[in-house]
């Protein structure tokens, strides 16, 4: 049972408190680049653990990641001018570079030297995966950036679908790492069958089994944890078990088992103690044959403009109960609810009144083990970052992001599941320990 003290230590990310200060020493996607794709483009309000920012591609398409409000009266630079290098507030004209330099100061005698003193606070940034990272911690603890596990080359293509969602990121997270919760909520689109392996089709996902109650087996590591769900196949269940291995790469991404398609994961980044960004990715390398952006978020029921506005927020809500439909539920839908993501947005969305859900009323089983393992693990880390300021996931052993992936396939009941899909750095790692 988790006390209430812990469930704050887990979700709460605003201020100074040591979830958010964890989530500050990692790299932490700002937005996709295709929000900030023009050179002196529309700035582009965001909201990352509980700050509010700008994020800008400048006309030589440098990325800059500032403050939104103008550090002379607090206008908000969301308004600004896009040009010549800088953002430029309405108010006074005030022009800001990048690095958050202030470069021009129009409503000041340029004698005083008054711009050379003033500084707004700006966050580095980087770009790969098809994100906009930004670093949000002390830059003396700014780790060197690294290719993302589900862009491990430059090359990989990643199709990305994003909501806004009225929760917290840990309940979140902890949907997708419940591999128990795929063979009911996700069962008219996750769909058992007789095949070798995880299939995708235009219309829904295949899988080998039937079995909706696996055992389940957790391994830590030094980013987080793997956990294997291990179900009786369709064939050959006297001999084989069917594994899909979740990975959580602490703080902000799950790998989810891949298809024969595609790769999966999700990345979620707190807007702020009750609301997140949600990002579900389709990725490939040259061994798979992937699908594309607009693909993706058609068949996931997440396209701006006809599922969601065009900020991102959902137009399924808890309000229109997420445009269930009770007549495909009588004709053989398990939810009503189109879509992968609305599915499971439905269920967090719904713990409770406010956008955390109150764990210390909940009755846990025997197929929770990823999610207790995951309060453990994170409720210590944010022990330990409050008491000695070192934050999980930046120490060594370090594995590299690229390195680390999921897994599902029939295998031999004799198979160690802990080898499969993991790369032999870790495999040494793990020997040793």
């Amino acid at each position: 049972m988790i006390t209430a003290e812990e469930n704050d230590l887990l979700c709460r990310v605003e201020g100074d408190a040591p979830m958010g200060q964890i989530m500050r020493r990692h790299w932490m996607p700002a937005c996709m680049s295709e929000e900030v794709a023009e050179p002196d483009g529309k700035p582009l309000k965001v909201r990352l653990l509980g700050e509010d920012l700008v994020v800008f591609r400048d006309s030589d398409g440098k990325l800059g990641v500032l403050d939104e409000y103008c550090p002379h009266r607090r206008a908000s630079l969301a308004l600004g001018r896009n040009e010549e290098c800088g953002l430029r507030c309405l108010y006074h004209g005030w022009k800001f570079d990048v690095e958050g330099n202030c470069v021009e100061m129009a409503s000041e005698p340029p004698e005083t030297g008054f711009a050379s003193k003033v500084k707004h606070k700006a966050y580095p940034a980087r770009e790969a995966g098809g994100f906009v990272w930004t670093f949000m911690g002390p830059p003396a603890e700014m780790p060197a950036f690294e290719q993302p596990a589900f862009a491990p080359t430059p090359e990989a293509r990643v199709s990305i679908l994003k909501i806004k969602v009225k929760a917290n990121w840990a309940q979140i997270t902890e949907g997708q790492i419940d591999s128990a919760h795929s063979s009911t909520l996700h069962s008219s689109d996750m769909v058992p069958a007789r095949v070798d392996a995880a299939k995708a089709t235009d219309v829904n996902w295949l899988r080998p089994s039937t079995d909706k109650a696996p055992r389940f087996q957790v391994q830590r590591t030094s980013f987080g944890f793997r956990y294997a769900a291990i179900r009786r196949p369709i064939q050959n269940a006297a001999t084989h078990d069917y594994i899909r291995t979740t990975v959580f790469v602490a703080p902000f991404t799950s790998l989810i088992p891949p298809n024969n398609t595609y790769n999966v994961a999700t990345v979620l980044v707190p807007m702020d103690d009750e609301s997140t960004y949600f990002y579900f990715l389709a990725w490939n390398d040259a061994s798979k044959p992937g699908v594309d952006q607009e693909t993706w978020r058609k068949f996931n029921a997440a396209q701006p403009g006809i599922d969601l506005e065009e900020d991102f927020s959902n137009k399924r809500t808890r309000d229109n109960d997420y445009l269930q439909d009770r007549q495909a539920m009588k004709l053989g839908n398990f939810t009503g609810i189109k879509g992968i993501p609305n599915q499971d947005i439905a269920m967090w969305e719904t713990m409770g009144r406010t956008g955390i859900s109150d764990r210390t009323r909940e009755r846990l089983g025997a197929s929770d083990v990823a999610v207790v393992e995951f309060r453990r693990l994170m409720v210590e880390a944010a022990k330990q970052m409050r008491d000695t300021g070192v934050a999980i996931g930046t120490t060594q052993p370090h594995i590299p992001h690229a390195k680390i992936s999921s897994f599902e396939g029939i295998v031999a009941k004799s198979t160690d599941w802990r080898t499969l899909g993991v790369a032999e750095e870790e495999l040494k790692l793990s020997r040793v320990a």
